[in-house]
């Protein structure tokens, strides 16, 4: 049996040195986590490479909604992958899809391509989750050679697609890892592991900070709204801490 992983979706070097301190051992680093998560920073993969023994999935995303993307956009992530996996990325969370909401298996191989040629991991990320034919995707990207996949079983969130994510796992899982995100937390993941058979999950593990300059008289840079109106979202490493205290009563 393969040990249990948590996975923690971090926002900043800050979240990932949160992430460590709660006992997290794997994370996707990104920026703009309000957007879904961007690429982040070269600088935010060095540090967190140098000062934690993090494992370290890089998100490759130019920029918010949607993943039919341009040639030109395409390129750009190619080339950005290839800076992370040079500066110790241990892997690439990814997602091209056709504006047929299919997987686009052109763009999707040279990406693999490029991340086995260092001898780390392709993740395509829930960009699986809008496709038209879910099954039928994750069976193209079995084919392509991803070797993870992120999803919440075409749901908002990974418990309401609970049956979806149960029904991959046990179609494909011995031929591609499945990590179910979005929602989970300490409260859950036991149940969605036990449901589905996965041995791994993905969590924010989300708390909120306050900044004062976040708004002035007239004007206003704030991404949440009511009682979060001046906050932003980070990590917090006693959630980070609860969710592997709960999933290892699972071993």
């Amino acid at each position: 049996m393969k040990p249990i992983v948590v996975e923690v979706c971090a926002g900043s070097y800050e979240d990932a040195l949160a992430a460590s301190r709660g006992g997290a051992k794997r994370i996707e680093l990104n920026s703009a986590l309000s957007v879904g998560g961007l690429s982040p920073s070269v600088m935010a993969l060095i540090q967190t490479k140098k000062n934690t023994d993090l494992e370290v999935v890089c998100m490759v995303r130019p920029r918010a909604a949607g993943f039919a993307y341009t040639d030109v956009e395409k390129q750009i992530m190619l080339d950005e992958a290839k800076l992370f996996l040079e500066s110790g990325a241990d892997g690439i969370a990814f997602g091209f899809l056709t504006e047929e909401k299919a997987v686009d298996t052109k763009w999707t191989k040279r990406m693999v391509d490029l991340i086995h040629s260092f001898e780390k991991t392709a993740v395509f990320h829930r960009a699986v989750d809008v496709v038209a034919d879910y099954e039928g995707a994750i069976e193209t990207l079995v084919g392509l050679g991803v070797d993870r996949v992120l999803t919440s079983g075409t749901k908002a969130k990974a418990m309401e697609g609970i049956e979806e994510i149960g029904a991959i796992q046990n179609k494909f899982g011995s031929r591609i890892e499945i990590l179910p995100g979005s929602g989970v937390n300490a409260g859950n993941a036991v149940e969605l592991m036990e449901k589905t058979g996965v041995w791994q999950v993905h969590s924010s593990c989300k708390a909120y900070r306050t900044d004062q300059t976040t708004s002035g008289r007239d004007v206003t840079y704030a991404y949440l709204s009511g009682e979060h109106a001046d906050d932003y979202d980070v990590v917090d490493a006693g959630l980070v801490r609860a969710l592997v205290e709960a999933v290892k009563k699972e071993k």
